[in-house]
């Protein structure tokens, strides 16, 4: 018996371009998480060294300083876990986008996007609240 098989299908040099724009975006994403886990772990780290410096200076001047906030500990984790997110999410969109465009079914999806700007948004107004308060 012979066997016959189907030639392989082989994308179009279109669908190579946008398969490589589609990469581009997701490596975007994953540039973007990447730096929101950075600063978060900054400003987890600076909340831990302000902690260890008030009690340095506790010590060595004899004076009770005013016990640091946490809640900059909590927005630099909460930062982290938020990156990390975007990163699970940017790899699904990408995943979807994918089949999407082999499919030929493309329907853009705004809701990374969305959820990027509010999340940074809600962030920033919190710094906002944050260095107003201990000024």
């Amino acid at each position: 018996m012979t066997e016959t098989s189907k030639p392989k299908k082989f994308p179009k040099v279109g669908d190579r371009r946008v398969h490589m724009a589609n990469e581009r975006t997701f490596l975007a994403w994953i540039r973007t998480s990447i730096g929101i886990m950075a600063f978060g772990f900054v400003l987890e780290r600076f909340a831990l060294f302000s902690q260890q410096m008030s009690f340095v200076l506790e010590a060595s001047i004899g004076n009770a300083l005013p016990s640091p906030d946490l809640s900059t500990s909590s927005a630099g984790i909460f930062l982290v876990g938020l990156g990390s997110l975007m990163c699970i999410l940017s790899l699904i969109r990408y995943l979807k986008v994918k089949r999407q465009i082999n499919d030929d079914t493309y329907q853009p999806s705004p809701i990374l996007n969305i959820l990027l700007t509010l999340s940074i948004v809600s962030v920033g107004i919190y710094l906002i609240v944050h260095l107003i308060q201990s000024t």
